[in-house]
Parts: structure tokens; C-alpha cells; sequence
């Protein structure tokens, strides 16, 4: 048998130790990736303040701040955690988590039902997307977003429900004897025709049957859409809509409308399902060049014409586009937006907000110099 000689084994304590004299602020590593995101997070939130005094009635029992809820919210995001439950559980014992959201090392977790009571009030105030307008400026005036080039896209999120909870809105499929097991019944649907016109799910009636191409499986869905500048590959607008044929288009418009300032022309990429007469027509009379992707399988004529499409401009265009598949593909594998957890599409916008403002300030954090924000 080899013996390794020069080092001793070690030897686990009996009996722990009763004192702890160093605080979360000193056991974070300084040069930790989540110091920056903290910096620019409370920025944005301080200067939400206003809002949030006006949410909160001047007398009563005081709540759980909201600028705590928040970046609660964006920890769920940036550290995949399951739940909210799960979060306030590893609250007790996390200390990174309690030195993000500013407590000490006695203050009690909250509970995780603050995250149900006080939705609806962040709802009616439209924090999310508030917060997310503030880092978007906060991204501007750093220089870090593109003013002359964008990118639209869309992704299907897998809705809170199941199949089996899409049934016929008149009621007439109702079985009324006893379910063989009363927690997950048996229900056959093989051979029934079944869409949106004629059935609803009733665990949540805005998600929509939905499929993401020929010969796929249509599931419950919503449409998540993402506007993204074409600099550094930053969101600017992300919406959760019902899923349609035509939400990824009428989403676009809706948020450059709404987002982008229409003083001066710009360019908007987009893969070949917005090329559609419509949208091109549309886009060119809000002062948008759409570099759309032809469609060259179509069996009718692209709407993008070779004068647009011989441009320099239109091929450094699609080649950005395809960053903003990297927004969906972390938001989903990340952040957790591949099924949503909530029932309802202002309940997801809330979140997803949420998830572009957590993507927005994990690459501001890289791209900013060491100690801005």
C-alpha cells in the first residue's frame, strides 16, 4: 500500500462555532458579476420611488418593500430558482440572496404568499414594465443601444395548463359520471375535432391551442415577442400576447409604435414568417426598412424586393437577427419561461418583463466598465 507522506488528515469540528463577526457585504466576492447587476438595479428602482409611493396608502401595517419584491423577482430569474416558495425558503440561508436584497443577518425570511398578495398591485401600477423602461434608458445613456438598427421576433410559451383541460365552451362534452381518478382523470379526445372557436381550456381560457410548424404537436401556448437592438443584441420591448397566426406581426407594429421614435428611419430585421404584404406595407409607412428574411418556399411572391434586399445593410441585418434567438433560449432555460408559471397573459407579461429587464442587466453588467452604473 502507497503512503503519501507531508500531509495530515483532517479532522471535522465537534462542536461549531457560536460567533460570526463578518457581514453578507464582506463574504461577496468584490469582484462578483451580481455586485454590478445590484448597482444598476437599485439605480432604476430608486428612481421608481415616485411610483411606488403612490401605491402604498399612507397609513397601516407596513409591507414588504416593493424595491425588495423586485429584485426578489430578478434573483428567481438570474439563479433559476423553481419557485417562489423555493426562493423565500433559501432566503433563511442564502447570503448572497439576503445581501442583494439589502437585510441583515437577523432579519426574518417573508413568506412567500407576499409575492401572490402584492402581484396585483404591481399589476395596476405597471411596475414591471416601468422597471424595464428605466434600464432600458439606463442602457441609452451609456451608449449601448443602437438608435438606427432593431430586430423582431417570437417564441411560443407553453401555457399552464393541459389538454385535458380543453373542452368545449358550451359544455356539451361535460361527463357527469364520476371521474375514474378524481386527480387526473382519464379523457379521450382521439378523433374530435377541437379549436379555438369552439373549445376553451378551463384551467386558463386565454391560453390558445397552438403549433410551431406543419406535422408539430399543437399545444396550450402563449406568443412572447421581443424587440432587440442590433449594437450589443439588448432588449427593448418584450409583450405577451394570446398565440395566433397573426400576433407576431401585429405584436412588431404594435411595438414599434409604441417604443421606437419615428423621426428618423430605421431598419427592422425579421425572419420570413413577417413576410407578409401587410406588415412590409405597414413597416414602410412608419418609416421602417424591414429586412425581412424572403420567403423563398412560399407560393406566393416575397414581399421584400431585390432593390431592399441587394443592400449591404439588409445582409448585416439577418446576420444580427439571429441574436435574438439567444434572448429566448436563455429566458427559457434560465429564467424559466419555457412553461409559465402563472395563469393569464398580464400575469406572464408580468414576469416576462421581468426576465428582459434580468437579461438586459446581466449583459449590461459585462459590457459596462468595472464600477459604472
Amino acid at each position: 500500500m502507497e503512503l503519501i507522506f507531508g500531509v495530515m488528515r483532517g479532522e471535522v469540528p465537534k462542536q461549531a462555532s457560536m460567533l460570526f463577526l463578518k457581514s453578507p457585504e464582506q463574504l461577496v466576492p468584490a469582484d462578483h458579476p451580481v455586485r454590478a447587476i445590484k448597482r444598476l438595479a437599485d439605480g432604476a428602482l430608486a428612481r421608481l420611488s415616485p411610483t411606488f409611493d403612490r401605491m402604498y396608502s399612507g397609513v397601516g401595517r407596513p409591507s414588504v418593500p416593493p424595491e425588495r419584491l423586485l429584485k426578489s423577482l430578478l434573483l428567481i430569474a438570474l439563479y433559476s430558482v423553481r419557485s417562489e416558495r423555493q426562493f423565500c425558503e433559501q432566503l433563511n440561508y442564502n447570503l448572497l440572496f439576503r445581501w442583494f436584497l439589502d437585510m441583515d443577518m437577523t432579519e426574518p425570511a417573508f413568506d412567500a404568499s407576499t409575492f401572490s398578495q402584492n402581484r396585483e398591485r404591481l399589476l395596476a401600477h405597471d411596475v414591471a414594465a416601468e422597471f424595464l423602461r428605466e434600464i432600458v434608458a439606463e442602457a441609452q445613456g451609456a451608449h449601448l443601444m443602437s438608435r438606427d438598427h432593431f430586430t423582431v421576433d417570437g417564441s411560443m410559451i407553453e401555457a399552464w395548463a393541459s389538454l385535458k383541460s380543453f373542452k368545449r365552451k358550451d359544455g356539451s362534452d361535460d361527463d357527469q359520471s364520476p371521474p375514474d381518478d378524481p386527480g387526473n382523470p382519464t379523457v379521450n379526445f382521439h378523433g374530435e375535432k377541437r379549436s379555438n372557436e369552439t373549445h376553451a381550456s378551463k384551467t386558463d381560457p386565454e391560453a390558445k391551442l397552438a403549433r410551431k410548424g406543419n406535422n408539430r404537436e399543437a399545444t396550450l401556448s402563449f406568443m412572447a415577442h421581443a424587440l432587440m437592438e442590433n449594437r450589443n443584441g439588448l432588449i427593448v420591448d418584450f409583450r405577451v400576447s394570446e398565440a395566433s397566426g397573426r400576433a407576431e406581426r401585429e405584436q412588431a407594429l404594435r411595438m414599434i409604435g409604441e417604443t421606437l421614435p419615428g423621426e428618423r428611419r430605421i431598419t427592422l430585421g425579421a425572419d420570413k414568417g413577417y413576410d407578409t404584404r401587410d406588415f412590409v406595407r405597414e413597416c414602410r409607412e412608419m418609416k421602417v426598412t424591414p429586412h425581412v428574411a424572403k420567403n423563398e418556399y412560399a407560393r406566393r411572391r416575397s414581399a421584400i424586393d431585390d432593390r431592399t434586399a441587394k443592400r449591404p445593410g439588409y445582409a448585416v441585418s439577418q446576420r444580427l437577427r439571429k441574436r435574438v434567438e439567444e434572448i429566448f433560449g436563455w429566458m427559457k432555460t434560465v429564467g424559466g419561461l419555457r412553461k409559465t408559471r402563472f395563469r393569464g397573459v398580464r400575469r406572464t407579461q408580468l414576469f416576462g418583463h421581468i426576465l428582459a429587464a434580468s437579461y438586459n442587466l446581466l449583459r449590461m453588467s459585462r459590457l459596462l466598465p468595472a464600477g459604472a452604473g
